[in-house]
């Protein structure tokens, strides 16, 4: 009688290990509704260049703001000179306002050039204002930029290791409005899953519920919906205790994804095979032009010399054998089928949609 309650505690302890791990927290399965980044956007200058800057005769729009820039600081520019600037180049720069960004915190930006600048490597940014989608300016940027690449050019030979045209200032933004929020004032808050799923959204209901934090329930397969008192103090605490529970993740549709500009494939674990025969053969083609060079028979009959092109298109194909593919109950088996097959990413492609088309691949094939 010991035995049989030691093993049964045994196995419901072994349970319990196995299914916390494949458990995730709340707050890497959702996001609380209405908290979120807001984009800013602004133009600005980029000086100090070392002769990398903008060509202001195909960049008009660099000497136009040179020119405002410095009747603003009190300097009048002739009508009709001609600035000849290479260490100035034209930017938009960007960042992302936090929803509960204060002022005077800062913020980083991404520098990336407008015009035909060379390199960014060296330049300050000046001072830009950073708007919302409400042309309100929320930010001002300023400040070093950092480039990740780097180049070299000499004698009509040049070299390059990353982008040169693109950086970041840490911190290169203070924050000078502030977002209004809603957040603490109203009694409900909506928990936002990251994936639409109707088993997580009852599980992550049923969890809350059963810590008795909140009445939760869920709305649809993207949305929980928790009722709580309308104190923001009260909303922060139970926040943070509902986002540090965990959750038994479900099983996971199975999913092809192909990507057909590069030719990845991507398959998740739930991906499984039924037994089939897949026929793979290798096609070549071979197209030989040769150049024919027509003469006149006769040195003096008027005649001109012509070339001509002369196309040759080779076909050839081979293999093709029929081979068989035996049922797979997991990713690595599929994946050791497939590749049993020899077939490179973009006949995989093709494979795989014959194989849905079948009804032997147990997966939803997406190309994107």
């Amino acid at each position: 009688m010991k035995i049989n309650t030691l093993l049964r505690l045994s196995l419901s302890f072994l349970l319990g290990v196995s299914l916390m791990a494949h458990a995730d927290r709340i707050r890497d399965l959702t996001s609380v509704q209405g908290v979120r980044d807001n984009q800013l956007i602004g133009y600005g200058l980029v000086v100090g260049l070392d002769g990398t800057g903008d060509q202001t005769t195909q960049t008009p729009f660099t000497t136009q703001t040179v020119s405002n820039m410095l009747s603003q600081l009190g300097i009048t520019v002739p009508t009709g000179t001609n600035m000849q600037l290479k260490n100035v180049a034209a930017v938009m720069v960007t960042a992302k306002l936090p929803s509960f960004a204060r002022q005077g915190q800062n913020i980083d930006v991404v520098v990336s050039s407008l015009g035909n600048a060379k390199s960014l490597r060296g330049g300050t940014l000046l001072m830009t204002p950073m708007k919302g989608v409400d042309n309100q300016v929320y930010a001002l940027a300023q400040g070093n930029i950092l480039v990740g690449g780097a180049g070299a050019s000499a004698g009509g030979s040049s070299v390059q290791v990353n982008q040169l045209n693109g950086g970041r200032i840490t911190g290169g933004a203070t924050v000078e409005r502030e977002l209004s929020s809603n957040f603490g004032s109203q009694n409900t808050i909506n928990l936002q899953l990251n994936n639409e799923d109707f088993t997580m959204a009852q599980r992550i209901a049923d969890a809350i519920n059963s810590r008795g934090m909140g009445s939760a329930q869920p709305l649809d397969a993207r949305t929980v919906q928790i009722r709580v008192s309308p104190n923001n103090s009260s909303q922060v605490r139970l926040l943070s205790e509902i986002q540090n529970i965990d959750v038994a993740v479900p099983l996971e549709d199975a999913k092809v994804i192909i990507n057909s500009r590069t030719g990845s494939v991507v398959m998740n674990r739930e991906v499984t095979l039924n037994t089939c025969a897949v026929a793979q053969g290798n096609l070549s083609v071979t197209v030989n032009q040769q150049q024919n060079v027509s003469q006149p028979n006769t040195p003096f009959a008027g005649g001109q010399t012509v070339a001509t092109t002369q196309t040759q298109i080779d076909l050839r194909q081979s293999g093709g054998a029929l081979q068989r593919v035996n049922s797979s109950a997991n990713l690595n088996n599929v994946v050791r089928a497939l590749n049993a097959l020899g077939a490179t990413p973009i006949e995989l492609m093709s494979i795989l949609q014959s194989m849905e088309s079948a009804g032997c691949l147990r997966a939803k094939l997406e190309i994107i």
